[in-house]
């Protein structure tokens, strides 16, 4: 079967109405009877490692002469154009793997359904069932339950929609999620399990011998102390295994405050929390970077993490025989201390935190200067000067900022808020435009793609990440592309605007908008906060007739001819490989066998990052805060699994990586 992503268009593969051949579906259908049926059945049939009782309960090819219509309508080519999909976070194949379609979800099935010995399947009382209309032709009940495996705690996800069967509507899943949880007799020292014992004078002496680590060794040793990294170190904490983050700077949060002035994250505030520990109600929605800084040096004192600051890993080698890292990490005082340790997790960044800046011809006789905006700090700094920013996208391509030593993270370093700030300073400023740039407004478009799981009165954060991860990217691509339609239909006047002003635009990734762009391309966007007006009103002046041809003494000449004069030209042009970081720990050897990074994978999935790395016991994250929140669980949960022995083998494709 062919892929989703590979579909023209991605909502070829939606189950609207009309495929599954069901009438209108009533707004009052009684849901909880379906639901308790649907779920009993496969609570029996999983619980048996029935692999067949499991897909009659999943939209399968048996259906397709009924999914159509009346008798006589022309059936498509294939029996399976409703695509179906089982997505699996570590619950039953310790990978992360989505299967899409009848023939590869029973082979998964039949090789780890039994042996899974799933049990006690259980309704979420407190998320009953609901029944969801995302499209008025697209209709699904859905399902959140709990239940175990032979070693874990997990949560599923099932989306039922209605299939007519012999003239009888059967509800049928068509999408399925499981997800590891937690592990059995291991479960995380936190609420009713938190340490109940009084502590009278001796807390802080405790601390200091826990963080130095005189004549012990961590379990784990974290590489960045970004969000990434502080996620990753608070769920190994909570499970009971011993872990240091290495810093650089001599604080957290240190690189948050020497980015210019004017960053702030363009995600909300309900996207954005912390594991454990919820941002007060007073939070502003899109937070200040040195407001974000405090709270993450706040978070290491709150959470007990240890952290070594003003601290750099300037080698780890693995020992080929028993997988384990050596890691010598440089002080502030210029001491060295290895350490030997069982798990690296390089919570080193997307791209490596090394800014790129294309090459130009006439680039040494230019009189100017040349910065990337990693080396911006406030406007200001340019006052009486011409500015051109090359750029028109976050980070003119991508969307991670340096926050740390390695870590990085989604606070949108756009072009748009670079030349917002020289406007609102006086500067004059020109965006260049390399090429075309998906917009959407964060005031009308977040809420047409988050708003249901990520707001003021969305689910608790815990079962808003689950449903979001329950959404495979293949079948997200397929509503992405009618929910930018939309979006597109409520941002007009400012997408007319910037055609007007011959801005160019796109659709995004295969005209899926925001999501598919950040997943496949990690750019190529830009989240409007108001950038876009100064673009009309013509505050931002703009350029992208022609391409840069070469550098002069006092500016830039295009292709055209024609020539744009300067006195700092600002490279707004992404940043280097994800690798380049790791290279510089572990070599180019060892890096040569790791997976390549970001991206996705046939499947939908993201490569190399959060599993398998292609190096034994060594682990990358990297994303935004909700990303690393979600996501670094489930780095912690492999790695408790694999010292206690419970880890099982994974169910990976290798063509996948």
């Amino acid at each position: 079967m062919q892929s989703s992503l590979s579909l023209s268009p991605p909502e070829a593969a939606l189950p609207t109405l009309s495929k599954l051949g069901s009438p209108t579906i009533p707004d009052d259908l009684d849901v909880a009877p379906i639901a308790s049926s649907w779920l009993s059945s496969f609570a029996k049939f999983a619980g048996e490692g029935d692999v067949d009782g499991v897909l009659s309960l999943i939209v399968t090819s048996s259906f397709a002469a009924n999914m159509f219509g009346p008798p006589g309508k022309e059936l498509p080519s294939s029996p399976e154009d409703i695509s179906v999909y089982w997505r699996d976070l570590l619950a039953l194949t310790w990978d992360f793997r989505t299967f899409e379609g009848t023939a590869n979800i029973k082979q998964f099935l039949e090789a780890r359904l039994k042996g899974a010995k799933i049990s006690n399947v259980k309704v979420r009382e407190d998320f009953p069932p609901t029944l969801q209309k995302p499209f008025p032709d697209l209709v699904w009940i859905q399902l959140v339950f709990t239940f175990e495996t032979s070693v874990g705690l997990c949560t599923g996800v099932a989306r039922l929609v209605p299939v007519v069967d012999n003239g009888q509507t059967v509800w049928k899943a068509q999408g399925l999620f499981t997800n590891l949880d937690g592990l059995k007799g291991f479960p995380e020292k936190a609420g009713a399990l938190r340490n109940p014992e009084p502590n009278h004078g001796n807390w802080e002496a405790q601390r200091q011998k826990e963080m130095m680590f005189e004549g012990v060794e961590p379990t784990v040793l974290i590489i960045g102390g970004g969000h990434s990294g502080l996620d990753v170190a608070v769920y190994l904490k909570a499970l009971g295994v011993s872990n240091l983050v290495i810093e650089k700077n001599p604080k957290i949060g240190d690189n948050w405050r020497g980015r210019y002035e004017a960053l702030c994250l363009h995600d909300t505030v309900w996207y954005d929390q912390m594991p454990y520990l919820k941002f007060p109600d007073t939070w502003p929605v899109f937070a200040p970077a040195r407001k974000l800084a405090k709270w993450l040096e706040q978070y290491v004192e709150t959470m007990e993490l240890n952290v070594w600051t003003s601290s750099t890993v300037t080698n780890a080698t693995q020992d080929p025989t028993t997988k384990d890292w050596n890691v010598t990490v440089l002080k502030s005082d210029g001491t060295e201390r290895v350490f030997h340790v069982k798990h690296l997790v390089m919570a080193t960044g997307f791209k490596g935190g090394q800014g790129y800046v294309p090459t130009y011809p006439g680039m040494d006789s230019f009189k100017g200067q040349i910065l990337h905006s990693l080396q911006h700090k406030k406007a200001t700094d340019h006052a009486g000067k011409k500015v051109v920013v090359i750029g028109s996208c976050t980070s003119g391509e991508l969307f991670w900022v340096l926050v740390s030593q390695w870590s990085l993270t989604k606070v949108m370093i756009k072009a748009h808020d670079v030349c917002v700030d020289y406007v609102d300073h006086g500067v004059d400023v020109t965006m260049f435009q390399r090429s075309s740039t998906y917009v959407m407004s964060t005031k009308k478009g977040l809420p047409i793609l988050l708003g249901g799981l990520y707001s003021e009165t969305s689910p608790p954060t815990d079962i808003s990440d689950r449903l979001n991860a329950s959404l495979p990217n293949l079948l997200t691509a397929g509503i992405a592309y009618r929910a930018t339609k939309l979006i597109a239909e409520a941002d007009k006047d400012i997408l007319d605007g910037l055609k007007k002003r011959g801005f160019r635009l796109n659709d995004g990734y295969k005209h899926c908008g925001l999501l598919l762009s950040v997943w496949q391309n990690a750019g190529g966007y830009y989240m409007d906060v108001g950038g876009s007006q100064y673009i009309i009103d013509g505050k931002i002046k703009l350029k992208n007739d022609s391409q840069i041809k070469e550098f002069t003494e006092h500016g830039l000449k295009f292709e055209d001819g024609s020539e744009l004069a300067a006195d700092i030209v600002l490279f707004c042009t992404g940043l280097s490989d994800p690798s380049h970081t790791m290279r510089k720990i572990i070599g180019d050897e060892m890096t040569a066998k790791a997976k390549p990074i970001w991206g996705l994978t046939e499947e939908g999935e993201l490569k190399g990052c959060y599993g398998d790395s292609g190096i034994e016991r060594m682990w990358n994250i990297m994303g935004n805060l909700a990303l690393c929140r979600f996501y670094s669980k489930h780095i912690a949960l492999q790695i408790k699994a694999m010292e206690e022995g419970l880890f099982g083998e994974r169910y990976s494709d290798p063509s996948l990586a």
